[in-house]
């Protein structure tokens, strides 16, 4: 079972973000969900709180780090039907609210103003958010899974490449004198080998993170980086190595608004013991990132 499409393809968007329960849960204080950050070795984030037995699970922080949303999706066709919710931060307290089935979080921009969901997305206004509106014809005309915007409002996509034999393209689309163009694709240091999907693009677009497959893989699907250069033009891909990489399933790489920690998924083994495998979160110090970068 690959990540992104379990990702993306359980969880049909739904634009409601009242809560409808307070359920029960442990007394989380301080940042990151009172967990102890992690140093250079990859941790489980949030064990019982954010990664469960039952379901595949996903989160992110909210810009300003203050509600932490996670989604969730069936394994198996007889899992009982998944719990998405959010943690909102109250003083030094967070606070876990159950979220109407079928929502799915957002992405946003780096500044909190925009959010986006496929190939649509909402602006902050005064009194909440706008209405949903239409990123145009040729991003509806993309299956979308994951979208992730610069502070510039570049905006990098991928694609539910399933039905193309997972030959997935990433795609990116800039605002050029205040006008959205139509995505294209990234050139080949990215857009190389089999499944490219779930970008991360950094807020200064230095560069780009996302998960792909090729022969000069660990396994199955290992995160790659590629960095600017000085020209513009994208680097060839790294390996983000074997302190992320595995024999299994990696994917979904994003930062953390405050630019400290790499949150990604790992298939691991089911928590019940059972045969089979259930993607969890999991974080490590993004000093990872920066031990990579090219040396000017």
């Amino acid at each position: 079972m690959r990540i992104g499409t379990s990702l993306i393809l359980t969880l049909p968007i739904l634009i409601v973000f009242n809560t409808y329960a307070q359920a029960d849960h442990p007394r989380l204080e301080g940042p990151y969900l009172g967990q102890t950050p992690p140093g250079l070795t990859a941790l489980p984030f949030a064990p019982g709180i954010v990664n469960t037995q039952e379901w595949g699970d996903v989160g992110s922080f909210s810009p300003d780090m203050q509600t932490f949303y996670v989604a969730r999706w069936k394994h198996t066709a007889d899992a009982k039907e998944p719990e998405s919710l959010r943690f909102n931060k109250v003083g030094n307290r967070w606070h876990k609210t159950l979220m109407p089935t079928g929502t799915r979080k957002p992405s946003f921009s780096p500044d909190g103003k925009t959010r986006y969901f496929r190939g649509e997305y909402q602006e902050r206004t005064a009194d909440g958010w706008s209405e949903l509106k239409s990123l145009g014809p040729a991003f509806e005309a993309i299956r979308i899974m994951g979208l992730t915007a610069s502070a510039k409002g570049t905006l990098v996509l991928d694609e539910n490449a399933s039905s193309k034999g997972g030959y997935g393209i990433l795609r990116y689309s800039r605002v050029i004198k205040g006008k959205r163009e139509e995505p294209k694709p990234l050139p080949k240091t990215i857009n190389t080998g089999k499944w490219n999907a779930h970008p991360f693009i950094a807020p200064d677009e230095s560069y780009i993170m996302w998960d792909g497959e090729r022969q000069s893989g660990y396994g199955a699907s290992d995160i790659y980086i590629s960095f600017q250069q000085k020209d513009g033009a994208w680097g060839e891909a790294i390996n983000l190595g074997e302190k992320v990489n595995t024999e299994a399933r990696e994917g979904g790489p994003q930062v953390t608004p405050d630019g400290k920690y790499l949150l990604f998924n790992r298939m691991v083994p089911y928590g019940n013991g059972k045969s089979g495998s259930q993607s969890d979160l999991f974080w490590i110090d993004a000093q990872i990132i920066e031990a990579l970068r090219p040396k000017e």
